[in-house]
């Protein structure tokens, strides 16, 4: 039980350290040249939905890389009882 809880604190930790660095990296992109200039709320929230979808896609990347390499070792051992 207390391993759902692990994995839901990583889960969480994982998406917002992401999302922070898709954000710290949208601001190298100039999207003003793009966006109407009376449009500034519009365009804050543009930036915070890629962020979103940026970190959150890496994120999921991560974490499921993650639970693979925590899968490895089972592989192993199920290969070891097939042969004996």
């Amino acid at each position: 039980m207390s391993e759902f809880g692990q994995n839901a604190l990583i889960s969480i930790f994982s998406h917002l350290v992401f999302i922070a660095l898709a954000w710290y990296a949208l601001q190298a992109i100039r999207l003003d040249k793009l966006i109407k200039p009376s449009h500034v709320f519009q365009a804050r929230l543009l930036y915070i939905l890629l962020a979103i979808i940026i970190g959150s896609s890496v994120s999921n990347f991560f974490l499921d890389y993650l639970q693979w390499s925590r899968q490895l070792p089972l592989i192993l051992q199920y290969i070891q009882m097939v042969k004996i």
